[in-house]
């Protein structure tokens, strides 16, 4: 039974393991019908949006000639989720996510689709760039929210850990597949027909949106219009501490541990002196071990916070491992692991979220989880530029990997703590297991007793 919107429920620390998680196979939800069509409407969309994203930055570049140009490009992509991010969420928790949906990829189709007409007439100049780039954000700031909770809607809260780390694979999959078409469309036939490309691709998921049977989403009700709703949203976090907690560390890793544009172009051209080559093999198979922890994390299921912060402490280790590598192939070697144990967080946080999420306030905490994710990287970046140039990039990317493993650490011992949990540390088929387990009620009695 779930509570009032207003409402606090009891902590959920552990996603629920129904029959149906138990048995999950690695691609279980693609079984629903509505979810297959989203999930083939996004494997086009999500390459076209990628060889966007590559086209943008050429494009940008070749008009301007400054590396700022392109900074401020992604900036105005991504200040409209900082500013206007929560109050999206409003909207997405009294709107008809599906509905929402048509709209904001409809929207985000017709960007690309001028910026391709003035870039092939000839006619583009920056200031074109920077005012897509910006429309784009706004779209986002429902976009994504709308994405992220209709999930549940299509799939029910058993294949709900399936779906959203299908969505990752998803992704990682067109981020493998997306610049390079982009690399080979723009060599051949210019920037303006990748900007056409991706304005079609939306086709595919507009379709998909309209092809779904709405009998068989899993209703939810929506919130009513009132006043307060944003005030109300950030209350119902503040008194989950499962919620608060999680959307914390995910803020902590997005902006001290996912600078890797920063990190990575540094580690290939001042370090190792190997060129753009380098640059674009490590990025390749930091998106190999993202594609294999987000299919990891489908097979197992059910999502658990000690799975969670184990991989945010191993996602810190091996970036301070990397930050002393010696080689260059040893360094591109732990790109795979960063890649996984990273992706594992991720799509472990945003489950445990959604999860544990009263449906009429999903958007809202959704916004909230997306805002401090993808609001992280304007606030860190900068910090990890500045460690790198005044103390190199292996002292940046250790203090990025030192932060996410202490914050991980942290805040599992707060919610051990909240939760009356001890740390468990044993032997289990001859293999260590280090777990949380329930205080004894005499441990209990011994932690309350006062201080003399």
């Amino acid at each position: 039974m779930s509570t009032g919107p207003g409402t606090p429920s009891a902590p959920a620390p552990t996603a629920p393991t129904t029959p149906a998680a138990r048995g999950s196979s690695m691609f279980s939800s693609l079984k629903v019908r509505n979810y297959r069509l989203f999930f083939a409407g996004q494997v086009v969309s999500n390459i076209g949006t990628w060889m966007q994203r590559i086209a943008q930055d050429w494009l940008v570049l070749s008009l301007t000639g400054s590396a700022t140009a392109v900074g401020v490009t992604t900036a105005l992509q991504f200040l409209p989720m900082l500013l206007f991010g929560l109050y999206g969420g409003v909207l997405v928790d009294r709107l008809n996510k599906r509905r929402a949906l048509l709209v904001t990829q409809t929207s985000m189709a017709l960007t690309g689709i001028a910026l391709a007409l003035l870039t092939l007439s000839g006619h583009v100049q920056v200031w074109h760039v920077y005012l897509a780039a910006f429309v784009v954000g706004l779209a986002t700031v429902v976009d994504n929210p709308a994405r992220q909770s209709f999930v549940s809607e299509m799939v029910g809260p058993d294949q709900l850990q399936n779906a959203v780390s299908l969505n990752s694979a998803n992704f990682q999959s067109a981020r493998l597949v997306g610049p390079a078409v982009a690399g080979v469309m723009i060599t051949g036939v210019g920037t303006g027909w990748a900007f056409l490309f991706n304005g079609l691709s939306f086709v595919a998921p507009l379709v998909g949106l309209l092809l779904m049977r709405a009998r068989d989403l899993h209703v939810v009700e929506r919130a009513p219009r009132g006043k307060g709703q944003l005030r109300e949203g950030l209350r119902y976090v503040a008194g989950r501490p499962d919620l608060t907690w999680t959307i914390i560390l995910i803020g902590f890793i997005g902006t001290f541990g996912f600078n890797f544009p920063v990190y990575l172009s540094a580690f290939a051209d001042d370090v190792f002196h190997a060129g753009a080559g380098s640059y674009s093999l490590f990025n390749t198979l930091m998106a190999v071990g993202s594609l294999a922890g987000a299919l990891l994390a489908a097979r197992r299921g059910t999502a658990r916070l000690r799975v969670m912060l184990a991989a945010a402490v191993a996602f810190g280790g091996v970036e301070l491992v990397a930050a002393t590598a010696p080689s260059l192939w040893l360094f591109s070697l732990l790109m795979v692991p960063i890649g996984m144990f990273g992706m594992t967080v991720n799509v472990t946080a945003n489950t445990t979220v959604q999860m544990g999420t009263d449906p009429a306030m999903r958007g809202r905490v959704m916004a909230l989880y997306m805002m401090v994710f993808m609001g992280g990287s304007p606030i860190g970046a900068p910090i990890a530029g500045w460690i790198t140039d005044a103390y190199g990039v292996r002292a940046g990317l250790a203090v990025g990997g030192a932060i996410a493993a202490a914050a991980a650490v942290v805040i599992g011992l707060v919610l051990a703590r909240v939760g009356n949990l001890r740390l468990s540390v044993g032997w289990h088929g001859g293999h260590p297991r280090v777990r949380f387990v329930p205080r004894k009620p005499a441990e209990q009695q011994e932690q309350l007793a006062p201080v003399a």
